[in-house]
């Protein structure tokens, strides 16, 4: 089977690695891929959000299956474009997708079928959301409606902070994604990140993962598409996963079906974990980035008839095997990371790195240049390491970034301090 990745990121090398086990896949493209991704599968100079070109290709190579990582070609309605054109691909339409694609569009669902999550409004004037933001005061968090990278939203320790969210956003700086807001109340506790794979009627919950957000240790600094991740997260208990499965993840597959809606492809649910349990603080309809490089290398099952499965919407007769081990990764980003950064530094050691055992280096923003290979993003690297605890994968991992050469980049040094504490 000849089996197309859509995407450039750590996400996708981690699903590129774990598909190329398969042995069902004979041939293996990527569009666009990375200079990492390049090693597994074909890389193919191609726009995810071009769906002619996509589709174009598609029939030219005679590609099977598509897989769609990121949420921009998935919003954007990529799936509904292949699947229109007669090829089978993994991930939500894009009216399933506005999980993801509006938080105002989730939290108004959540409303109507009492799925447990932070009392809020939607603003669409900047002067009604600080009235809002007064009656309810700090701390509260201001997010873009839209799609936003990860970086549209704000956790306000004060009303003014809060204040300055609101004209940030609604400036201009994340275009139409900012044209909307969601004010929440500030939910405290820990948090996860839960993932389900569905069919449109059925979910089966995958290996819990707990990622770290903030840009600098002891989670400070400004909020970025994630330094690091750990596989499995203690704070999932197997009653709070029960818990998540039946007040959260499955009231919403029944709801998005009931609303015509069908979901199907990976429901990626982040919970706040407090007192009277998991609350839903927003929707992925992907899985995250770099919560996937943590899961991969966890996954005894072959990807692939998952994946065919959940689209097919026969996942009542199918079952997921996980490794007992656990998995960290350390996001290797460029210094300036999420701000501005630079392009083009050399990074050397990668050798070394996979001659390691139980050590992965997905790539996420790189690119080869004859046998050099390049930074070319913000988020870089994810040196991944399994190990029989989350605590053992820790020390691979940090000795494995040791090995890399890159005086451009930076990590954070605490990643899985949550997990390494309660062990």
């Amino acid at each position: 089977m000849h089996v197309l990745v859509i995407g450039s990121g750590g996400r996708e090398h981690a699903l590129v690695w774990a598909l190329s086990a398969s042995p069902l896949v004979e041939r293996l493209s990527c569009a666009p891929g990375n200079g990492g991704i390049a090693q597994l599968a074909t890389c193919v100079a191609l726009d995810p959000g071009d769906a002619p070109a996509v589709i174009g290709f598609c029939r030219r190579e005679a590609v099977e299956f598509v897989v769609v990582g990121p949420e921009g070609p998935l919003v954007g309605g990529l799936v509904d474009r292949l699947e229109a054109a007669g090829i089978a691909a993994f991930g939500p339409s894009a009216a399933a997708a506005e999980l993801e694609g509006s938080k105002a569009f989730t939290k108004d669902l959540c409303a109507r079928h009492r799925i447990p999550t932070a009392a809020y409004g939607r603003f669409r004037e900047a002067a009604a959301a600080k009235r809002y933001i007064a009656a309810r005061g700090a701390p509260i968090v201001v997010k873009a409606d839209g799609l936003a990278a990860g970086k549209g939203v704000v956790v306000a320790q004060s009303t003014a902070e809060a204040e300055a969210a609101v004209d940030a956003i609604m400036s201009g700086q994340f275009g139409a994604a900012g044209a909307e807001i969601v004010v929440e109340e500030f939910l405290a506790g820990e948090e996860a990140s839960f993932f389900a794979l569905v069919d449109g009627k059925t979910a089966i919950a995958l290996a819990s993962a707990q990622d770290h957000k903030t840009a600098y240790d002891g989670d400070q600094g400004p909020n970025t598409g994630g330094m690091g991740a750990y596989s499995p997260a203690p704070v999932v208990t197997p009653a709070l996963a029960a818990s998540a499965m039946e007040r959260i993840v499955q009231p919403t597959v029944v709801a998005m079906a009931a609303e015509g809606r069908p979901f199907k492809g990976i429901l990626y649910a982040g919970l706040m974990i407090g007192a009277d349990g998991p609350k839903l603080l927003e929707y992925n309809v992907r899985f995250g980035d770099p919560e996937c490089q943590a899961l991969m290398p966890r996954l005894k099952s072959d990807l692939l008839p998952a994946f065919m499965a959940a689209r097919d919407g026969v996942l009542d007769t199918f079952d997921l095997r996980w490794h007992d081990r656990a998995a960290l990764c350390v996001v290797m980003a460029a210094k300036g990371y999420p701000g501005a950064y630079a392009r083009g530094s050399e990074i050397g050691g990668l050798d070394a790195v996979a001659a390691l055992p139980d050590v992965f280096a997905f790539h996420a923003g790189t690119r080869r240049d004859g046998g050099r290979i390049l930074a070319d993003g913000g988020r870089v690297l994810g040196i991944t390491a399994l190990g029989a605890t989350v605590a053992d994968a820790q020390r691979k991992a940090y000795a494995a970034v040791d090995r890399i050469r890159w005086p451009e980049g930076f990590c954070r040094r605490d990643i899985g301090w949550r997990a390494v504490e309660r062990s």
